[in-house]
């Protein structure tokens, strides 16, 4: 289907409820939602603390985030009103007005000043430079790794916690291609924290150019430039910035942009866009095991498409990646099985599944924002439509968004009951819960400053009140 075709979306299906009766009952109802929200996250938040005072089993400072009550302010903390203020008063206006291209990079620029703002707030020795060296982290490794086909040879013989010279928790946890990731960046001269957090933020903060690429060849322009200014004022950003599941989640982005060019066929040189997002979907299995749950979303965007045909050329690009790491002494599911043994090692083995499998989600409230949790109130009245649709055509607009945003809650939901996710999931969750941010572009337009606005406050206030971890 061509870029112009899938453009023509009916006013009527930009902004929700036609209505001002319609408009006014259904804020009414995304507040009710929003509110419920909060209210599961303070349910969280106390029966978490009293887990943790009597149990001692949840392995969390404040629970249910990774972090530790710390009310601060530093360095950044300006810079991130500014940042906010402006994306709240100017950033629909100027999503409307810009062109395409400086739109896109727009938000990845926006982005990247609002992930710098909020990593700011603890200062450039505790927020930037020192935040990837603690003792969980890849760079502690980074020295260790002299021969990097022998690190590939013997990589899954120290993950459990009984081996000789066993990874750190974060290398132990993932493929090495995340480790690699550091390794290389240290050859080039680029080594140590403050390098690290540079190229981390600088590519966690294209995601957000990413999910207006995919967004526009699926949805449409007009629902592009609606999540704009939602996926620069992300509260995800508190993770982003720095966090090496930022840059993982950058990587599923694009790869996933890649295939929504490609399905939808708006790119120049289809083919060769399937092709790039099988090597970013090649990589990304070997950043992160759980991250194969991206195929899921994936599904969505072949769905929304009404296409199966990248899908031989997406697998052919990721081919390159197993082949070459299977050679070098790296088998995948061996690394993921002795994972799943070092998990149930550590804090996983105490941690209670009856908590976490809806703590996980309470969490993760402060992740997507309210704004987004009241656009997936709004994306469940758009899948029967969408299935109703998706026997004659593709979907467009807000019925294509919400076939985008169910791939990625049930990436979500698939995560959370898999019990491979206690705790921690505000973090490692970001390549799905990117996607779920982009449902707050359903709301109806005239709200779109008053929710912005919502979701800079929940950002601000916890990387202002807690110290994150990770």
């Amino acid at each position: 289907m061509s870029g112009t075709q899938r453009e023509a979306t009916p006013p009527e299906e930009q902004d929700g409820d036609a209505s001002p009766g319609r408009h006014s009952a259904g804020t009414a109802r995304d507040l009710v939602v929003a509110a419920l929200a909060v209210l599961l996250f303070a349910v969280a938040a106390v029966v978490g603390h009293h887990l943790h005072v009597t149990y001692d089993a949840l392995h969390l400072g404040w629970p249910p985030l990774y972090a530790q009550w710390e009310p601060h302010i530093g360095p950044g903390t300006p810079a991130a009103l500014v940042v906010a203020a402006l994306v709240v008063l100017q950033g629909p206006a100027l999503a409307r007005r810009l062109a395409w291209r400086p739109l896109v990079w727009a938000a990845w620029g926006g982005s990247m000043a609002w992930c710098w703002a909020l990593a700011l707030v603890d200062g450039w020795d505790r927020g930037v430079a020192r935040r990837l060296t603690t003792g969980y982290e890849y760079l502690q490794e980074v020295d260790r790794v002299d021969d990097i086909g022998h690190t590939l040879r013997v990589f899954t013989d120290h993950i459990l916690l009984g081996a000789p010279d066993n990874w750190v928790p974060h290398v132990a946890g993932h493929p090495p291609g995340a480790l690699l990731t550091y390794v290389l960046l240290d050859r080039i001269g680029l080594g140590g924290g403050p390098w690290a957090s540079v190229f981390t933020v600088t590519v966690a903060s294209s995601a957000a150019a990413a999910v207006l690429v995919a967004v526009r060849a699926l949805c449409g322009p007009d629902t592009a430039r609606a999540v704009a200014p939602f996926a620069v004022l992300s509260p995800a950003a508190v993770w982003f910035a720095v966090s090496a599941d930022g840059y993982f989640a950058a990587v599923a982005a694009w790869a996933l942009a890649l295939l929504a060019l490609a399905a939808a066929r708006t790119a120049r040189w289809p083919k060769a866009a399937a092709v790039g997002s099988g090597l970013l979907f090649g990589l990304l299995c070997h950043l992160s095991y759980g991250l194969v749950l991206v195929g899921l979303i994936a599904l969505a965007v072949l769905l929304a498409a009404r296409t199966w045909r990248p899908v031989p050329l997406v697998l052919l690009g990721m081919l390159p990646w197993f082949a070459a790491f299977t050679a070098a002494g790296f088998w995948w599911f061996d690394g993921y099985f002795t994972l799943v043994e070092r998990y149930y090692q550590g804090a996983a083995r105490i941690r209670p599944y009856g908590y976490f499998v809806w703590g996980n989600l309470a969490a993760n409230v402060v992740t997507v924002g309210l704004a987004a949790v009241a656009g997936l109130r709004r994306a469940v009245p758009e899948l029967p439509r969408a299935v109703r649709v998706l026997r004659r055509s593709p979907p467009t607009g807000p019925t294509a968004l919400a076939v985008l945003v169910a791939g990625a809650l049930a990436a979500v939901l698939a995560a959370d009951v898999s019990g491979m996710s206690k705790a921690e999931t505000e973090r490692i969750w970001l390549p799905f819960t990117l996607w779920l941010t982009a449902a707050a572009a359903l709301l109806p337009r005239p709200t779109h400053r008053w929710w912005l606005a919502a979701q800079a406050a929940v950002a601000l206030a916890v990387n202002h009140l807690l110290f994150t971890g990770w």
